[in-house]
């Protein structure tokens, strides 16, 4: 798998590891929520006045947003595919940059 950024990295493996959905994987993004904190905001069933992760998400994105959930809900997977493609179309347009310097530079001398 090719480099991917951290923060999406890091919500690939909570998602997991606290089993949390796409739609609240996605509502902690557009909160700006810390991926590192995220396991020190879950409830290990030890702190019984804390709400449960998932809960807790769409409790503060519904204060912030007024809306229950993200209006178009992306999986992560889609989401770093559509990463990789625009990374493509950026080197793409980048090369062909490149090849336009080099072919107006060439003329010019």
């Amino acid at each position: 798998m090719s480099s991917l950024p951290s923060g999406i990295r890091l919500m690939n493996l909570l998602r997991d590891h606290l089993t949390l959905s796409d739609k609240q994987v996605q509502m902690a993004r557009e909160l700006g929520l810390n991926p590192d904190k995220l396991g020190k905001i879950d409830n290990h069933r030890q702190e019984v006045w804390k709400t449960p992760l998932p809960q807790f998400i769409e409790d503060i994105y519904f204060k912030r947003f007024k809306r229950e959930e993200p209006e178009t809900v992306k999986p992560l997977k889609q989401i770093m595919a559509e990463m990789e493609v625009k990374k493509k179309q950026q080197k793409a347009k980048k090369e062909e940059r490149r090849k336009q310097r080099a072919l107006s530079s060439g003329s010019e001398e």
